[in-house]
């Protein structure tokens, strides 16, 4: 059997090394490493791919959730609205910005925001709601859109780990997650479903104007060089980042299919153990992994374990050369840094149940039977001993 890898890199490289190879050597040969040639067809690639109008590339995924909050003007003391159940870049930016991040906790089923706690925490001084698409899966964008409709606020979707997952709307239209809200955001972290092979980020928006104001930030505040009309930051994206995406861009749909064939084997085997509940994907046919089912691309297969310890199936497994992850094991609201009197515990019971019991195990486009096999029987033999 070969070594099981959390994210195997170097296998996905290996059947696309001499494209990803020769646009590298490309871009070095004409030294446009700056908005070069591969940057603006990227771009255009991944608009197309999308199905949105405006893709301003970025240097990473944080990056592209600043500048898009940025881009929206909004100013100290705003609320913004997410989840206690992600990672932190996301609450991060808001801080940053001196905006008020509000944390609600989230659905126990598919782990995004909660809608009904998402309506209660809105108040006059909310502008804007952060869903996150959490390990893949997209949240509920129609009833999140309609809430910001009736309280006029933007909605900013992370979209860090679901590029290339579709939100079927309850009048059966499909959309790619990250070009619902007003404006998107995602990350090319190498290990995402599309990586580099360094940082990369991008914003993804259908309105023009805020295109254009974004696309000021991104660069400096400028849109004729040394003539600064915005306040902006330094964050590209370089053209050798640009080119292993373009490489990877039509690969995508196939590497979220292997993702979500891995899934469906992980889902099988562990059916019927008692201690163990499985992801299931969000779409308005019901919560189900289906065979027709592309809301979720499976950036992590996460599992919860119940009735028993977790924390020693994590030591388990690393024991038997099986990597795995806890993604997350303390909330936002419990960090050191977000730390605020507002917050009520009371108010988080599923995200504090959550990081007791969530592991996530290997997902990649590399996974084989063998690999499966090997690492459902680990998991199973422990929690069932």
């Amino acid at each position: 059997m070969r070594k099981i890898q959390m994210v195997d890199l170097k296998g996905q490289y290996a059947a696309i090394k001499e494209q990803v190879d020769a646009s590298i050597q490309e871009v070095i040969d004409t030294t446009a490493f700056i908005n070069g040639p591969e940057v603006q067809g990227f771009q255009k690639e991944l608009e197309a791919y999308l199905g949105v109008k405006h893709v301003i590339p970025c240097a990473n995924g944080t990056d592209a959730l600043q500048i898009a909050m940025m881009g929206l003007g909004l100013e100290p003391g705003d609320e913004i609205i997410t989840a206690d159940f992600t990672f932190a870049a996301t609450v991060e930016v808001i801080a940053l910005l001196r905006l008020t991040p509000v944390l609600v906790d989230v659905d126990p089923v598919n782990f995004n925001i909660d809608i009904a706690a998402l309506e209660k925490a809105i108040t006059p001084k909310t502008k804007a709601i952060v869903p996150v698409h959490l390990f893949g899966l997209a949240a509920n964008m129609d009833e999140i859109m309609a809430l910001a409709e009736k309280h006029n606020l933007y909605v900013i979707e992370d979209n860090a780990q679901g590029i290339g997952s579709k939100y079927t709307s309850k009048d059966g239209t499909k959309k790619m997650t990250g070009g619902i809200g007003h404006v998107g955001s995602t990350s090319f972290f190498p290990s995402k479903n599309l990586g580099c092979y360094g940082d990369g980020g991008a914003i993804f928006t259908n309105d023009d104007d805020l295109a254009h104001t974004i696309r000021g930030i991104v660069n400096h505040g400028m849109y004729v060089r040394y003539h600064h009309d915005v306040v902006g930051v330094n964050s590209r994206l370089d053209s050798i980042q640009a080119a292993v995406l373009r490489a990877k861009l039509p690969h995508l749909n196939s590497y979220n299919n292997a993702r979500r064939n891995a899934a469906r084997k992980y889902t099988a085997a562990f059916q019927g153990v008692d201690q163990i509940i499985t992801p299931t994907g969000y779409c308005n046919a019901g919560n189900s992994i289906c065979d027709t089912c592309d809301c979720h691309v499976f950036h992590q297969y996460t599992l919860r374990i119940i009735n028993a310890d977790r924390d020693a199936l994590v030591k388990h497994l690393n024991e038997n050369d099986i990597p795995c992850g806890v993604y997350y094991p303390i909330p936002l609201h419990a960090q050191k840094a977000y730390k605020d009197d507002r917050y009520n515990e009371a108010d988080f019971t599923v995200t504090n149940q959550l990081v007791k019991e969530v592991i996530s195990l290997p997902m990649h486009t590399e996974l084989d039977d063998e690999q499966i096999a090997f690492i459902t029987k680990t998991v199973i033999d422990f929690v069932t001993k």
